[in-house]
């Protein structure tokens, strides 16, 4: 049979029943363009937050701590003792790296590799009657340069007034804007320790990043560790590195070498990265449905033609038509409402997300942005595209399938 004629016969088909037709190939249509919008804004978001946190925090973070907590001295000198101890007072260990200089020698050895000291450690601001907890962070700046870009994040001032300004302070923006502190304004600040000092603000950061602008503070290495009471002690070492992807395999290995939590990007930030997972299951399922209901529409349409038209069937085949000639006009009445509901779709799709793309408004969730982030890519297209195809294909196999079994011998005679 030539695919002309089949083409043919399955377009008077459809047309034949329009309002059925234009429903299942308004169902399609909407599958396939709320499919590209809505996959371009979530991979758009993501693809933004993880660049920037790539580009703002350090790839590896060296902490002062332990993924298994220590055995106690009286674990350790009777392992098989027959006595079971109860409330037993913990041995304290004094927080801080340990080696922390022959931590740094070693991994400045490392190719690819660029590390800086810190001291992290709470605090609170106290400015104009408000307390606000913060998270005080003494950085090097010269060595910070290498691990983060936090210079290129600052609103004003500079990340060297950190040497020049006797007890400064940077601020991130959200910490600023909770107490209306101003670049030059003189600050309270307290650590946990009890030790109190009145620092000079000069300079604000705004990274994007909701949680850090909220909670991040820097000072000079020296005046954390007087203001935290922990002379000499450093209990982060940042790590940057050329090729990010090597991140997860260079923490399990420093981790090892060295016995200190190391944790890459992706487990800092598994918080968010798992919430960004569990709303593509619950957003990809919720649009691609519209394609399933789209497809129960073609199956009506076409079960419902095959039972209107079981006595020209009878004709066709008697007239020399095959079951696959049948077959066949039937599975491109399925075909024509998924290809043209595709390229309706690409177009509603793509008009969606230029629309989109023109808002500008304020947006703060885990990232601030000016309207939404969009991340446009063809496979967007050739996916949604596909599984339309792919779906009407399956829908209109059925009754099509079931009208060339029909015989045409038993069709003229129920006729007569």
């Amino acid at each position: 049979m030539a695919l002309p004629l089949a083409l043919d016969i399955a377009l008077r088909h459809l047309l034949h029943r329009r309002r059925q037709t234009l429903v299942s190939l308004l169902g399609v249509t909407l599958g396939v363009a709320f499919f590209i919008a809505i996959s371009a804004m979530l991979q758009g978001f993501q693809r933004d937050f993880i660049a920037r946190i790539i580009d703002i925090q350090p790839h590896i973070i060296v902490m002062d701590d332990v993924r298994q907590p220590p055995r106690q001295p009286v674990e350790r000198t009777y392992p098989d003792g027959a006595v079971l101890l109860h409330s037993l007072k913990p041995r304290e260990e004094t927080r801080g790296l340990r080696g922390a200089r022959n931590m740094l020698a070693t991994l400045e050895e490392t190719p690819g590799l660029h590390v800086a000291p810190a001291l992290s450690g709470n605090g609170l601001i106290h400015f104009g009657g408000k307390d606000i907890s913060v998270n005080i962070t003494g950085i090097n700046p010269e060595q910070e340069r290498k691990v983060t870009h936090i210079e290129k994040d600052l609103l004003s001032g500079t990340l060297d007034a950190l040497y020049t300004t006797s007890n400064a302070i940077i601020l991130g923006e959200g910490v600023a804007k909770k107490a209306g502190i101003r670049k030059d304004d003189l600050i309270n600040v307290v650590s946990p320790a009890g030790v109190m000092m009145k620092m000079k603000v000069v300079a604000l950061f705004s990274s994007g990043i909701t949680v850090l602008d909220n909670f991040d503070t820097y000072v000079l290495l020296k005046k954390a560790q007087v203001l935290q009471n922990r002379p000499n002690v450093i209990n982060r070492l940042k790590i940057r590195l050329d090729d990010v992807e090597q991140a997860g395999p260079l923490a399990g290995r420093i981790e090892r070498q060295f016995g200190y939590r190391a944790e890459p990007w992706q487990e800092q930030s598994r918080n968010v990265l798992s919430i960004y997972v569990i709303q593509n299951a619950i957003m990809y399922p919720t649009v691609s449905a519209i394609l399933i209901v789209a497809c129960f529409g073609i199956f009506n349409v076409i079960s419902t033609v095959v039972f209107e038209k079981t006595r020209d069937i009878g004709i066709m085949k008697s007239m020399g038509f095959r079951d696959s000639d049948v077959r066949l006009v039937f599975v491109m009445e399925g075909l024509i409402v998924g290809v043209v509901g595709t390229l309706i779709g690409w177009l509603i799709g793509w008009m969606l997300i230029e629309f989109m793309a023109s808002l500008k408004f304020e947006m703060e969730g885990f990232v601030k942005a000016q309207g939404f982030v969009l991340f446009r890519s063809p496979r967007h297209y050739l996916i949604s595209g596909g599984m339309a195809v792919l779906s009407a294909a399956l829908a209109a196999w059925l009754p099509a399938r079931r009208a060339s079994r029909l015989n045409p011998v038993d069709i003229v005679r129920g006729a007569g």
